[in-house]
């Protein structure tokens, strides 16, 4: 899997997810997004965890960091499997995350997600393309997803 800079990796996994303002509007119940997700550093240091929800948001821990964002991604993929996500950044609670850094509110981040064929991983790319993503992201079975 190809990745971007650690820095680079944990600025837009932190913020990942984007959306424009308001409340999100609801995601499908069967989209392959839902659920609870991992990413571990390439160096095994730190890992973050995704709880996405059928309601357009997202709960993120982050080493010391909780965060919350509103997200929107497409419904379909494109034509090259990716779906456009959007993710803003609403609620922070001020600590450090696995970069040392802690997310500002009102962050907006836009990504392109490709998943695996077996729906428990994806990859979270810049452009529509695996050039520059970070990934991947795993699955977590058997936990609720609130």
């Amino acid at each position: 899997m190809h990745k971007l800079s650690t820095r680079a990796a944990l600025l837009a996994c932190t913020a990942a997810l984007a959306f424009p303002a308001a409340a999100a509007p609801p995601v499908r119940g069967d989209h392959p997004i839902l659920g609870i997700w991992k990413f571990e550093l390439p160096d095994g240091s730190c890992e973050e965890t995704y709880r996405i929800r059928a309601d357009g948001t997202t709960l993120i821990t982050s080493a010391q960091e909780v965060a919350e964002s509103h997200f929107t991604i497409d419904d379909q993929p494109d034509e090259e499997g990716f779906y456009k996500s959007q993710d803003k950044i609403v609620k922070d609670n001020g600590k450090l995350d696995c970069s040392g850094n802690v997310t500002e509110v009102g962050r907006s981040v836009t990504s392109y997600l490709l998943f695996h064929g077996s729906g428990n991983m994806f990859l979270m790319c810049q452009q529509r393309d695996t050039r520059a993503c970070i990934g991947p992201f795993i699955r977590v079975r058997g936990t609720a997803t609130i």
